[in-house]
């Protein structure tokens, strides 16, 4: 696995040894990061079940200015610090305004700190289900003040979701037990 573009491209990303995560592909970031663009450049992320961190990663690699990390399992934190340390050595950027917590997605303070311009949230896809809406939920009041920001849904091809107060913009790939990615925003009210 490897950051798949930008200018620390190539560089390769440690994974925990045994199940305790599920790396995004390298083809489902690059057609995600695709998808975005211009739109990472400058811009702060969050990235909630971060694993490996290889969503971040990759926008840090592509011109994002900072962001936050958020990783419970020890082992995948342990790795997201090794990979961090190796992509800004390549991008020759210290680590400032980038931050790994050790902490579950789900009950970590999310109002704290700059306002993110993106969300990358890649969960174990069983969890899905149950943990989507209150993740929704909790990031609408977080993301208010940027009425712009995406958060970017890896999840199986199998899965729907339509959060209420938010609407899916795209959705890349396609396919029962397929990993796919959905673009959402908050929706917007008329005044």
């Amino acid at each position: 696995m490897r950051i798949s573009g930008g200018q620390a491209r190539g560089i390769p990303l440690a994974v925990p040894k045994g199940d305790a995560v599920r790396p995004a592909t390298d083809g489902m970031r690059q057609a995600a990061f695709s998808s975005l663009g211009a739109y990472v450049a400058g811009a702060r992320f969050l990235d909630l079940f971060a694993g490996s961190g290889a969503y971040g990663l990759e926008a840090l690699s592509r011109g994002a200015a900072g962001g936050v990390f958020v990783e419970k399992n020890a082992k995948a934190a342990a790795c997201v610090r090794q990979n961090l340390a190796a992509v800004c050595k390549s991008l020759g950027r210290s680590p400032a305004g980038l931050e790994v917590l050790q902490a579950d997605a789900l009950t970590v303070p999310l109002d704290g700190g700059a306002v993110p311009d993106l969300v990358f949230i890649d969960p174990p896809y069983e969890i899905i289900p149950e943990v989507a809406p209150g993740l929704f939920a909790r990031l609408m009041p977080v993301l208010a003040p940027k009425p712009d920001a995406l958060v970017v849904f890896e999840l199986p091809g199998e899965i729907e979701l339509a959060p209420a107060g938010w609407t899916m913009l795209k959705r890349l790939g396609k396919g029962v037990r397929q990993p796919t990615v959905a673009f959402f925003r908050a929706t917007r009210v008329s005044p």
